[in-house]
C-alpha cells in the first residue's frame, strides 16, 4: 500500500513524446497527450505545445510543472520584448530566451523542450533545448521518453523540401508509433503548424490513430474491455 500512495503523489511527469520538424515554408510540432504521476496517469488529454508569442510555440517534457513555469516566464520576458522593439520577437531570440532560462536554473528544473516558430528573417525554425539548457538548432528534434523509439524512423523517413502536408502526416505517424511502443506517452496527439499564414491547430483522438504490430484497438471503457472476446496471446 505505500508504494502505491507513493506513486499517488509522486510529482506530475510527462514522459512524453515531443517533435518539431521543419518543412518547405514553416514548422510542424506534434505531441501526446499523457501527464503522469509515478505509475497512474494523471491527465490523459493534456496540451503539452504552449505559444510564446504568435508566431513562436514551444513543447513541454519532463517536469510537467517545471516546464509550465518556464514557459509562464518566457511568455512574460516576450511580451516586454515585444513592446520595447515594437515587432514580434524572432523564434531564434525566443529560443535563446529558453536557453538562458533554463541553463541559470540548470540545477532546478527536469524539463526538456522544443521551440518552433516561423518569422519573417528566417522563415521556420526548429530548436532543442535538452536538459541542462543547451541550445541545438536542427532540421527536425524529437524529445521526451518516447524519443528513443524513433531516432532511426527519422533517419530513414525525413528529407529536405517535405510539403506541409507531408511534413504534419510525418509528425503524426512518429508521435503514434511512440505511444505504440513508450508507456509513459499516450492519449491523444496534437500538432500545430507555423506559417507565414499564421498558425494552424489540429487534434488526433486516439481511436483514429494507425495501430502498430500487435497493438491492441482502443477501448471506450474498461467494461468493453471487459465484454469483449480475449485477445490473442502476443507470445504463443
Amino acid at each position: 500500500m505505500d508504494s502505491i500512495y507513493n506513486d499517488l503523489n509522486a510529482p506530475h511527469s510527462m514522459g512524453t513524446t515531443i517533435i518539431g520538424v521543419t518543412y518547405d515554408g514553416g514548422v510542424v510540432l506534434g505531441a501526446d497527450s499523457r501527464t503522469s504521476t509515478g505509475m497512474y496517469v494523471a491527465n490523459r488529454a493534456s496540451d503539452k505545445i504552449t505559444q510564446l508569442t504568435d508566431n513562436v510555440y514551444i513543447c513541454r517534457s519532463g517536469s510537467a510543472a517545471d516546464s509550465q513555469v518556464l514557459s509562464d516566464y518566457v511568455r512574460y520576458y516576450l511580451h516586454q520584448h515585444t513592446i520595447q522593439l515594437g515587432q514580434p520577437a524572432t523564434v531564434k531570440v525566443a529560443a535563446n530566451l529558453v536557453r538562458m532560462v533554463s541553463y541559470n536554473n540548470k540545477n532546478m528544473l527536469q524539463t526538456g523542450l522544443i521551440v518552433g516558430g516561423w518569422d519573417k528573417h528566417e522563415g521556420g525554425k526548429i530548436y532543442g533545448i535538452p536538459l541542462g539548457g543547451t541550445l541545438l538548432e536542427q532540421p527536425f528534434t524529437i524529445g521526451g521518453s518516447g524519443s528513443s523509439y524513433l531516432y532511426g524512423f527519422f533517419d530513414q523517413v525525413w528529407k529536405e523540401g517535405m510539403t506541409q502536408d507531408e511534413a504534419e502526416k510525418l509528425v503524426v505517424k512518429a508521435v503514434s508509433l511512440a505511444i505504440a511502443r513508450d508507456g509513459a506517452s499516450g492519449g491523444v496527439v496534437r500538432t500545430v503548424t507555423i506559417n507565414k499564414d499564421g498558425v494552424s491547430r489540429k487534434f488526433f483522438p486516439g481511436n483514429t490513430l494507425p495501430l502498430w504490430h500487435e497493438e491492441l484497438e482502443a477501448k471506450d471503457s474498461l467494461l468493453d474491455g471487459l465484454s469483449a472476446a480475449s485477445p490473442e496471446p502476443m507470445v504463443s
